[in-house]
């Protein structure tokens, strides 16, 4: 039997204040003159006005429209545009604006390229690179349908992180990610983690509470991530977008959220961030440095020597398109 919907006011630990400052309208402006999508706008992201305060953003590539129907997910679904070939630069040119010291990049599903999208992802991070030579890149990944090609396409980009969140067990998958598969994202991450041998790269995974898990099923995923090598954890509060997704079964007090991270960092996570309003791309800079996890010197110093990418021009041309009313 369902249970009922949760309805009502939010918990006060969930509600965000809002603040819009010059670095806000700062990022706000450059995001719209690049042409470019975030995946705090898209996705209505409660921690956007503190990022873009903080002048940090995750950007989302491949377009704004997805090929998946995801029951959580405020992303807009349908048949997608082709892809900005210019892309991949403005968002190297974005992350040199706004001189980020870690960058993100996310997509949409896009299932109905031969790829998958991977080889965007791969010219995104090389763009990144470029403009800005001392910048960590931090991937947050589609499945790529189980393609280990598209992986390896990523992966031979060299990102510093490589995330793919889990979103949810394994027995709510059909409910909340009807396209996709538990044990295929599994794969993905023990695949990115098995790179490590060649490339000090670190590995991460969310998930999402409040959709009807258990505790012991939420504990049992946990496991599932950390077995597959993953370094990097994250755990937040299912709100659900619109009245048309999921309902929220279950608002996770934050005591529960301490409680939960105490237990996956015993199963050996390096780091976990887990709290109501945590998401993939929270605080990511203060989790995505090997050095911060105790790695010897040698290994510390091959991240900050991976192959170089080709010089950039001093001055890059960029093709802003502008609506016309």
């Amino acid at each position: 039997m369902a249970k009922p919907k949760i309805t009502g006011p939010r918990p006060d630990w969930l509600k965000v204040r809002i603040q819009t400052g010059d670095s806000f309208e700062r990022v706000s402006r450059m995001v719209a003159g690049l042409n470019l999508h975030t995946v705090c706008q898209e996705a209505r992201c409660p921690n956007i006005f503190e990022c873009w305060g903080e002048g940090t953003a995750t950007f989302m590539i491949l377009g704004d429209i997805c090929t998946r129907h995801c029951g959580f997910c405020a992303v807009a679904k349908g048949k997608p545009i082709p892809l900005d070939p210019d892309e991949p630069r403005h968002v190297g040119e974005a992350v040199r604006q706004l001189d980020l010291r870690h960058a993100v990049v996310t997509s949409v599903n896009r299932d109905e390229l031969p790829d998958g999208g991977a080889g965007h992802f791969a010219e995104t991070i090389g763009w990144i690179r470029r403009l800005n030579p001392l910048c960590r890149v931090e991937v947050l990944i589609p499945d790529f349908c189980g393609s280990a090609a598209a992986l390896k396409t990523v992966l031979e980009a060299q990102p510093d992180v490589l995330n793919h969140n889990t979103e949810t067990i394994s027995r709510l998958y059909r409910r909340v990610r009807p396209d996709a598969d538990y044990r295929q994202s599994m794969e993905l991450l023990r695949r990115a983690s098995a790179h490590k041998m060649d490339w000090p790269l670190l590995t991460k995974s969310g998930l999402m509470v409040g959709l009807g898990e258990t505790r012991d099923e939420l504990l049992t995923a946990f496991q599932d991530v950390r077995d597959t090598g993953c370094d990097i954890l994250t755990v937040g509060q299912y709100l659900s977008p619109t009245p048309r997704h999921i309902p929220i079964e279950k608002y996770y007090t934050p005591d529960e959220f301490r409680e939960l991270k105490e237990a996956a960092l015993a199963m050996g996570f390096r780091y976990v961030e887990a709290g109501p309003l945590v998401r993939s791309s929270y605080h990511a800079g203060r989790h995505g440095n090997p050095s911060d996890f105790g790695l010897d010197a040698a290994t510390v110093k091959r991240v900050h020597t991976r192959t170089p990418e080709p010089s950039a021009p001093r001055l890059v041309p960029l093709t802003i398109r502008r609506s016309i009313d």
